[in-house]
């Protein structure tokens, strides 16, 4: 009795592991790891004020928003996530899509912008619990890479031009549509403290990203000394601004545009999101956050978790941040994700363990209840810096041609993906990429590769009889299919075989090469069955050969293998060779 609770023990442990991750790191957790988390989560922490504001202020949210979205979610996210040192926070690609929501007309005549925020996070938040509760991790894939860059790229660009009016003091552009003289009046109204300090805050900025480390590694600085300073170049550069603007009065004088007051203390539980009118308006864009918001993130997660070998649970990821996001919802915050950069600061800072980003929450509150008279006098054109350089590597044109030489298909669905995100929005622009990528998918897949092949001499390896030398029969004809049987391509496949056949006279035996084919679907199966029956009639057998245990078991399922008597199953090409050749030639020689 003893040894069976034992051996039992173990595993009800490893299940609660499996859901609440924290537990097993925690329980490995040594001193040397906190002292590298302490010191990834000091660095993380002074990069999270900055983005915090600013991607709140893209969003057309107040700046405390942002900041509020960096305390709880992140935490959360630790005791969730199975990412060691994902950062979890405000992200520049769902802030613009929060702000293209929110922007909408039926929307923004809706209730107030924060509100409508929250119930952004908590509809993204239900989405992805809902998508791990049916284990759906998997369906992101249907999202293609190619799809994926063009989206970002033209998000990127769309985050771009919204920041040009805040770098330089533009008027407003927003209504400029279609209206040149609008854009030149703009363009007359720039404010030329704002622009130098904007230009300035992005010179700065490229030479902590470029040329700090190689000089400070000239003169011998530590390495860890170094990546503090490297990656508290965001958090210097706007207090720096902030603090020469306020010496000169500018900023009082309003020729400088700053955040302005920010509210201190924690933020409380507020439930007012359940009363808001606009949750049906605003679930359409709600499921496109949520999709890229855990895309991005299981995309950042991989790439940290092989640096070390470690595992990363899709399913358990949509948990994590769907619980995140109903914590962003339920704090005045808004929607989360795993940003790029933050996640790259705290793992090149040497993060090891979701302690840094509890340690960076833990900071990041401290800041907000005893410091934010310190954040008033940040300027939104330094913000607007930050975003820049932030957001420029993003934009990646030149990948749209290299796509279309490697593949047309992907490439058009790229470049229709930008396309689309700039002239109809960005819900819009990925709904069109998603729906290229497939229907290019299912083009391919209706036009398989099929090949005739033959046997290489003197070996039991078979070839297509377009690229190699290879030995035929004109009794027997060995067809490839390169594809899995579906009902978009069964049509085709059929007619393939039926014009083959009818330029060969002398043919009895037709085996058909099941090497790549990994699932029948039942349209394909009744292909399948009325190709047997018609080239009965003309006296020519089909047969199958090296078919796949899956397969076999499903057909094994049916009465499939009943009408394709008296067609065989082989294990091996060769055998089918071997068999159906000689057999040919004993019965010729007997008549």
């Amino acid at each position: 009795m003893t040894k069976t609770t034992a051996s039992k023990a173990p595993v009800k442990d490893s299940k609660i592991a499996s859901r609440l991750p924290i537990i097993y790191w925690l329980r490995h957790y040594t001193r040397a790891d906190f002292s590298s988390d302490l010191f990834a989560g000091v660095i993380t922490a002074i990069l999270l004020v900055p983005q915090g504001i600013a991607y709140a202020m893209l969003a057309g949210l107040p700046p405390h928003v942002g900041l509020y979205a960096s305390i709880l979610p992140p935490a959360i996210y630790a005791v969730f996530g199975t990412s060691r040192v994902l950062s979890v926070g405000p992200v520049s690609i769902a802030a613009i899509m929060i702000a293209s929501a929110l922007s909408a007309p039926e929307i923004s005549a809706q209730g107030d912008p924060v509100i409508n925020s929250l119930v952004l996070a908590a509809e993204s938040g239900a989405i992805l619990l809902i998508m791990a509760l049916f284990k759906s991790g998997t369906l992101v894939n249907f999202i293609s890479h190619p799809v994926l860059t063009g989206f970002t790229s033209g998000a990127a660009l769309l985050i771009i031009f919204s920041q040009i009016g805040s770098l330089l003091g533009l008027g407003d552009i927003s209504d400029c549509t279609g209206n040149f003289s609008c854009y030149f009046d703009a363009i007359r109204s720039v404010e030329l403290s704002t622009t130098i300090v904007g230009i300035s805050s992005i010179v700065a900025l490229l030479f902590f990203k470029f040329g700090v480390t190689p000089l400070l590694q000239r003169i011998g600085v530590h390495p860890n000394v170094i990546t503090a300073i490297t990656r508290s170049g965001p958090f210097l550069v706007v207090l720096t601004g902030g603090w020469l603007i306020a010496a000169s009065e500018l900023g009082e004088s309003g020729v400088i545009a700053t955040v302005g007051a920010i509210p201190s203390g924690l933020p409380v539980l507020n439930m007012n999101v359940l009363t808001a009118d606009t949750w049906r308006l605003l679930l359409p864009s709600a499921f496109f956050i949520a999709l890229i918001a855990y895309v991005e993130s299981i995309a950042i997660a991989k790439v940290t978790a092989n640096f070390k070998r470690q595992r990363i649970d899709p399913n358990q990821e949509l948990g994590a941040l769907g619980a995140a996001n109903l914590a962003a919802a339920v704090t005045g915050g808004m929607p989360v994700a795993g940003g790029f950069s933050r996640t790259m600061v705290n793992y090149s800072a040497g993060a090891v363990t979701q302690m840094a980003a509890i340690i960076a929450a833990g900071l990041l509150a401290l800041s907000v209840i005893f410091f934010t008279d310190s954040f008033e006098l940040i300027l939104k054109t330094s913000l607007a810096a930050v975003i820049l350089v932030a957001i420029a590597p993003l934009v990646k044109l030149t990948a749209i041609p290299v796509t279309l030489r490697f593949n047309p298909a992907d490439g058009v669905a790229e470049g229709l993906t930008f396309l689309g995100v700039l002239a109809f929005g960005i819900e819009e622009g990925l709904a069109l990429g998603i729906t290229v990528s497939l229907l290019s998918h299912l083009w391919r897949t209706s036009k398989p590769h099929i090949a005739i092949v033959g046997q290489i001499p003197n070996t039991e390896h078979f070839r297509n009889i377009k690229r190699h030398s290879v030995k035929t029969w004109p009794e027997l004809l060995m067809v490839r299919i390169d594809e899995n049987l579906s009902f978009a391509n069964s049509a085709f496949i059929d007619d393939f075989i039926q014009t083959e056949i009818a330029g060969r006279p002398k043919l009895q035996h037709l085996v058909l090469l099941f090497t790549s084919v990994s699932h029948i679907d039942a349209t394909a199966l009744e292909a399948l069955e009325n190709l047997v029956e018609s080239l009965r009639v003309q006296s020519v057998t089909v047969h199958l050969s090296e078919v796949k245990g899956p397969v076999m078991d499903h057909l094994k399922l049916t009465n499939f293998l009943e009408k394709l008597s008296p067609g065989k199953v082989f294990f091996r090409n060769a055998d089918a060779v071997g068999t159906l050749v000689i057999q040919d030639r004993s019965t010729k020689a007997v008549e």
